[in-house]
């Protein structure tokens, strides 16, 4: 990597670019708060501010507070995330509002240590909440930043292994300015996020581009470097769909360990007590489908057993008996979602 250059004028340059091109109207900017940038942080991880902002929005109208998430049922949080994956991340929400409420008074830790105490926040984001909320100097690097700051100093590497990711942050450190940190940062995300794209950089209409060295090399597509290449692998499993007569369905609450972590889901056919499935009025099998993890591809047959008798196995099993649309409120997987609309579907055809 090259010498860095002059910092003071890398942050005015792209200090001045914010000033005309920035975003300024996105939902967690208005009437700024330290709750509404760490719910907007966590819910823009590995997502996109479009599809963030409908989710944004009716969190904060159900949940306007950090005492109000506190209060919430767990299920009523994991209700509104459905859809949004990493479900880790909303029982961590859910647990470092409770946190804050009960232990803080409902007022954030104002260091990015104390911030980090919290469930589900790391440097980036505590940094993010310090500078964009309370306008502390506070340095982050998320994907978007990353992704500026590698091309403009050439870092070689992915930025998931440790040296990348350490040197990141030494020159992240480095260039943000001590003071107007809140628009530095939001400029930089922004930058990354419109200006420095990662399939399309616009060079032309960027700040820095006259001292950045992917620029100057035409080398951008080389950074930041990408993940090593690893083969998915794929696992199989079997949902027992099962519907009473009245269209009600079966559904458990898996273990908040694990694939799913505290969602509602329909038993897994290995989890079904046989007497339960042999003891079906009728069964059908629909179509497979793969649902597609961080880490590997989940393909799933679903089979609906329909059941005229309530069992006991089923009443003593840990779950509920649901009406399509009461199930569809509370939280879900994905999968489960896509099913229940089937189902309801079929119900009025």
């Amino acid at each position: 990597m090259t010498k860095l250059q002059d910092i003071t004028d890398f942050a005015d340059r792209v200090l001045t670019w914010f000033e005309d091109h920035g975003r300024k109207h996105l939902p967690w900017q208005q009437e700024v708060s330290p709750y509404k940038v760490w719910v907007s942080e966590i819910m823009l991880q590995q997502t996109q501010v479009t599809t963030v902002i409908p989710y944004f929005q009716r969190f904060m109208s159900s949940f306007p507070t950090v005492e109000s998430l506190a209060k919430a049922p767990l299920d009523e949080v994991l209700a509104h995330w459905t859809g949004l994956g990493y479900y880790a991340r909303a029982r961590n929400l859910h647990k470092a509002a409770q946190q804050v409420y009960q232990q803080c008074g409902g007022v954030f830790p104002n260091t990015v240590a104390g911030l980090e105490s919290l469930p589900g926040i790391g440097r980036s984001t505590a940094g993010a909440i310090l500078s964009l909320a309370l306008n502390h100097r506070a340095t982050i690097l998320d994907g978007n930043v990353k992704r500026v700051l590698a091309r403009h100093q050439a870092v070689k590497g992915w930025p998931g292994a440790t040296a990348v990711h350490n040197t990141l942050w030494d020159v992240a450190e480095k260039f943000t300015p001590t003071n107007n940190c809140k628009a530095y940062n939001q400029a930089m995300m922004d930058l990354g996020a419109t200006v420095c794209t990662r399939s399309s950089p616009s060079c032309l209409l960027c700040p820095v581009s006259a001292d950045c060295i992917a620029r100057e090399k035409n080398t951008w597509q080389n950074y930041p470097g990408k993940k090593p290449k690893t083969i998915k692998p794929i696992r199989q499993t079997t949902f027992a769909i099962m519907q009473n007569t009245e269209d009600q369905v079966y559904l458990i609450r898996r273990p908040e360990q694990g694939i799913w972590g505290g969602l509602w889901c329909f038993p897994e056919i290995s989890q079904a007590n046989s007497s339960i499935t042999e003891g079906a009025d009728k069964t059908e099998v629909l179509a497979m489908f793969r649902h597609t993890f961080s880490h590997f591809h989940l393909d799933i047959e679903p089979i609906v057993f329909t059941i005229s008798e309530p069992l006991a196995e089923l009443r003593e099993g840990g779950g509920a008996w649901m009406a399509i649309d009461d199930a569809m409120s509370k939280g879900l997987a994905a999968p489960v979602v896509n099913l229940l609309q089937q189902l309801k579907t079929r119900a009025l055809s």
